[in-house]
């Protein structure tokens, strides 16, 4: 069995119960960071698992590994350092393999840092555009100036190194559209958590003012069918 397990996002306190049991009982755990995931399990007081780091330069033989384990019929973990696996990290690839192999796995809901900034955005959630990380280059600005044309919340994130340069970015490719909203949450769910409700026009002002520190999701409110 492989288990989709989802960590805290910041706050260490937002683990379920579910997510505990399940760590406590499986056979190992498939993680990005074992250093990370090591700190996780001695807060949660889980006696050390065999910890196995599948990250972005992790080869096929690793996930192969991970594969004919679930096939012998051991209780396998997928985490991420942070929030749910798959989104924006490479667990997707070990659960892309274990559904073409037909193998049983489970899901245990939890954090998420885009959706945590989407239900504070006040912005509609009905419909929206989750884009990952931006491109440092190529497709970059073709992918920013197709928000312009979005009639959807548009929701992304952004490391600390690029955050002032993203916010220009943004602000140049809406600035037919200034009165569009735009929402930059820093630091969910941890002491330092901020979460700034801003326009287009202002962005250039406001990016200036922004504490380069911590994880960023930048939340984009549709465009005004009338722009």
């Amino acid at each position: 069995m492989l288990s989709i397990v989802a960590t805290p996002i910041g706050n260490l306190q937002d683990i379920t119960l579910r997510a505990v049991e399940t760590l406590r009982n499986c056979t190992a755990i498939a993680c990005e960071d074992t250093r990370v995931t090591g700190m996780l399990l001695q807060h949660l007081g889980i006696e050390k698992k065999p910890l196995v780091s599948i990250h972005s330069y992790a080869s096929d033989a690793r996930t192969d590994q991970l594969v004919e384990r679930l096939r012998n019929g051991e209780h396998i973990v997928l985490v991420s350092d942070a929030g749910t696996p798959g989104i924006s990290d490479p667990g997707y690839g070990l659960v892309s393999r274990v559904q073409k192999e037909g193998l049983p796995l489970e899901v245990v809901p939890g954090p998420s840092a885009f959706l945590a900034a989407l239900s504070a955005s006040g912005l509609p959630m009905n419909q929206f555009v989750y884009l990952g990380f931006l491109p440092l280059k190529k497709g970059r600005s073709t992918l920013l100036r197709s928000i312009a044309d979005e009639e959807r919340t548009v929701v992304f994130y952004e490391s600390v190194h690029r955050i002032r340069r993203a916010l220009g970015d943004l602000a140049e490719a809406l600035a037919p559209q200034p009165d569009r909203t735009v929402v930059i949450a820093r630091e969910l769910t941890k002491m330092y958590e901020q979460i700034i409700t801003t326009t287009v026009e202002a962005l250039p002002g406001v990016a200036q003012t922004i504490t380069e520190k911590g994880e960023f999701v930048i939340v984009v409110g549709p465009r005004n069918r009338k722009d």
